[in-house]
């Protein structure tokens, strides 16, 4: 039987519940969200005379969770159209209802008697065969289960998901005694493609994976900031991306997380740990008070930061007040951020001879062993240890990839010289000769497990570009670029210059590629795997130029893009592009004139110019306006100035999709286009595209003349800016921007409806798009965004 969750239902419309609910939504599962039912009104509700037995008072925690879900930074929707798919109900008058879902999702109270009560009532309404798990954070599941029936034991497990559940990638995945292998290996399935997360299995070990070494890494390193008197600041400033970690560290995270979530979670293990771990997992005592002060972080403005005014301060954790924020500083910090990559710069500075040096080592070397000695218990898999962390915590390097980096003997041999205890599994390893956790061979990954090295094994949908270039070498490349042969006659044009950013390097590859795949291939993907997809263009080289005055260099570049982007459109063989996180200003140009776009959920596409005192000049104006008309009805009469006003719209106020989905709403995406849930999947179906479009017999788009809105149009254009200038809403040269934007997307001075050519517009473009590089004032935006990283209103 093939398995299908049709729809589904979350039990527990807290901020996880609601959470997950609305990630399911975003993949187009209807789902039922019940909460209880509540037992008391409220003022609102007895002002309009409503009673306990009103279905409003009793479905209320639904519909105000739901209420949140719109309000909520950030967005748990990636559409607010996807509040459609959500319906709310109570545990008394819809129970019934569990029998129509084909998965039921407990998210109640972590309190092991109130799940299984919740489970016990699941078990009676649920229909026979559908699947229903757990979202606990680390309560044993197998308990949960106990008194269950045997057809509900066999589609039980637990699904840990990490909040945010639409932003956080990590899925744990935990199995109980009775359940089908067959329902495992579905959900591990599902989740992973559909619901685009990373699956690890984990043991019903308490706090699972994620939770037990991330929480044990955070108590670490509050107890040595004690112990070595250091401040929150000092702590911060070497535990973020100095290490390969996220910008919120340690303190800023557990202030994101909240002191009252951190410690429940820690107090599982606790329960369950004893000599050393139990010591490690027992709250310090001013984390004690800072709990009994409310002072549990960003939900209650206050935690280990504070804001007051427009001054950050953190905790004195010794004096329990606030003061200015610090900020450690070494020489071995120094050396460490000169050098390129987490890993060098970790590696650097944790064998640093100096204070920085000394204070890493003593929190990543616990957290190191303390991973070691977990396997078997949490996992078999030391790749899902570190994938885990790397899904859940936000790591660049899981714990066996650092041990691997900073070398396995040169830390064994600095336990030594310690006197602290190695890890039986690293002993055995080094015994055996072996000198690392993971080995590389002919493009292949292998992991130590039980004595031996045993394959990786990848999902077949991902597609890693890096073992590509090792293995395959490219057809093509240059500083900014590279052209990789991806397998099935299909290549891929890889942007890897400092933020994707678009220069000339860029510019002649688009070509070359384009050239090479016509005569070579069956087409050609533009993507990569980098942090984003691509920011725009080259800001700086076209400030410099502009600034020395050299726009003739600044129109042969504009102009070199607008041909390759032409080149693209009218490729004869398809070009799909596999656009992902930012996809800004030139990266949103180079997406529209392809033949398919593939993007990632979590795509946000915008043409951003005029931020920086420009517009599009690589035609994104002409594109977007082509996306709202290309593919309307035969005989269907259409409003051309709508189009052009919903293009000067999105332009001029520099409008970012928050997801894929809502770029569609925007129309940088077409009605054919496609949303991929897991981005790791995004080559993979990006090439399938090509090979599909290609077996279908490809042809380019035929050229044809663009209806515009001429005069008539600029004028309509101007009226709602000029409204805009008047209310204070824009600056005077926000309006001079407006105009040249508008004169644009009208088609210059001519009559409304004039069909004009692709080149002509492409001519008005790079014409504003020129003399607005040339004024002072759109040279100071240039310059700021440069230098502060946020637009200026000038």
């Amino acid at each position: 039987m093939k398995r299908h969750i049709g729809k589904a239902a979350v039990i527990g419309s807290g901020v996880m519940g609601s959470g997950i609910a609305a990630h399911l939504a975003n993949t187009g599962i209807p789902v039922l969200l019940i909460d209880r039912v509540p037992n008391e009104l409220t003022e609102d509700e007895k002002q309009k005379g409503l009673t306990l037995s009103d279905d409003k008072v009793r479905n209320r925690l639904g519909t105000e969770a739901l209420q949140k879900l719109v309000k909520q930074k950030p967005a748990p929707l990636t559409s607010t159209k996807n509040l459609a798919y959500l319906t709310v109900g109570n545990l008394l008058d819809h129970a019934d209802s569990l029998n129509s879902a084909d998965w039921i999702i407990e998210v109640v109270v972590e309190n092991l008697e109130v799940k299984k009560e919740i489970l016990a009532l699941i078990d009676e309404k649920r229909k026979p065969g559908s699947i229903v798990s757990s979202n606990t954070s680390g309560i044993s599941v197998n308990k949960m289960a106990e008194g269950r029936s045997a057809d509900f034991k066999k589609h039980f497990l637990g699904t840990h998901f990490f909040n945010p559940a639409r932003y956080l990638k990590l899925l744990e995945v935990i199995p109980i005694r009775e359940t089908d292998p067959c329902i495992l290996d579905f959900m591990k399935t599902f989740g992973e493609d559909v619901l685009g997360k990373g699956i690890v299995e984990a043991k019903d070990t308490p706090n699972f994976i994620a939770n037990r070494i991330g929480t044990y890494g955070l108590l670490v390193t509050i107890k040595e900031m004690i112990a070595g008197q250091y401040s929150v600041g000092d702590i911060d400033s070497i535990t973020g991306p100095l290490i390969g970690r996220p910008k919120s560290a340690t303190f800023r995270t557990l202030d994101v997380v909240g002191l009252d979530t951190f410690s429940h979670v820690a107090k599982n293990v606790y329960e369950h740990a004893t000599g050393e771990e139990k010591e490690i997992f027992t709250l310090p005592s001013f984390v004690r008070i800072m709990l009994e002060n409310g002072w549990i972080g960003s939900k209650a403005n206050q935690g280990f930061y504070k804001k007051e005014g427009n001054e950050i301060l953190e905790l004195d954790p010794v004096s329990m007040t606030y003061h200015a924020r610090t900020k450690l500083d070494s020489p071995g910090i120094q050396a460490a951020k000169s050098l390129k990559g987490a890993e060098n710069k970790m590696k650097a500075l944790i064998f640093s001879d100096d204070k920085a040096g000394e204070l890493l080592w003593k929190l990543i070397a616990p957290v190191l062993v303390y991973s070691a000695k977990l396997i078997g218990e949490i996992s078999d898999d030391i790749s899902a240890i570190d994938n885990a962390m790397k899904w859940g915590f936000g790591w660049q390097h899981g714990p066996f990839e650092i041990w691997d980096i900073l070398g396995v003997e040169k830390i064994t041999h600095k336990l030594q010289e310690e006197g602290a205890e190695v890890p039986a599994v690293v002993t055995t390893m080094l015994g055996k000769g072996h000198e690392s956790f993971y080995l590389r061979e002919h493009g292949k990954v292998f992991f130590y497990n039980q004595a031996e090295y045993r394959l990786l094994e990848q999902n077949k949908n991902q597609i890693h570009l890096a073992a590509i270039k090792r293995s395959n070498g490219v057809i093509q490349s240059n500083n900014g670029a590279s052209l990789i042969d991806i397998g099935d006659d299909v290549a891929l044009l890889e942007f890897h210059s400092k933020s994707n950013a678009i220069g000339m390097d860029i510019i002649q590859m688009i070509h070359a590629s384009l050239e090479e795949v016509d005569t070579n291939y069956k087409g050609l993907v533009i993507g990569n795997q980098g942090k984003n997809f691509c920011v725009g263009a080259n800001l700086a080289l076209i400030l410099m130029e502009a600034q020395d005055e050299n726009f003739y260099e600044i129109e042969f570049v504009i102009r070199r893009f607008q041909d390759a982007m032409m080149k693209i459109k009218y490729s004869k063989k398809p070009v799909v592009a596999a656009p992902f996180a930012m996809t800004l200003g030139g990266g949103t140009e180079v997406c529209l004139p392809a033949g398919k776009i593939c993007a990632a959920s979590e795509t946000y596409m915008g043409l951003v110019e005029v931020g920086v005192g420009l517009i599009p000049g690589g035609g994104g104006n002409k594109e977007l306006y082509l996306h709202h008309i290309e593919n309307l009805p035969e005989g269907v009469e259409f409003d051309y100035q709508k189009a052009a006003n919903r293009v000067f719209e999105t332009i001029a106020f520099a409008k970012i999709s928050t997801s894929a989905q809502e770029a569609r709403e925007y129309s940088f995406l077409r009605a054919g286009d496609l949303v991929i849930s897991n981005q790791d999947h995004l080559i993979h179906h990006a090439k399938q595209q090509v090979i599909s479009l290609f077996d279908q017999g490809y042809h380019p788009p035929v050229p044809v003349k663009i209806p515009v809105t001429g005069e008539t149009g600029f004028g309509t254009m101007l009226l709602g800016a000029e409204a805009l200038k008047l209310s204070g809403y824009i600056s005077e040269y926000d309006m001079n921007i407006a105009k040249k934007l508008a004169y644009v997307i009208a088609g210059g001075n001519v009559p409304f409806g004039t069909k004009v050519s692709e080149e002509y517009l492409l001519d008005l473009e790079r014409e504003a798009f020129l003399s607005l590089a040339g004024e002072a004032q759109s040279q100071q935006r240039m310059q700021h965004m440069l230098v502060k990283g946020k637009p200026l209103r000038n």
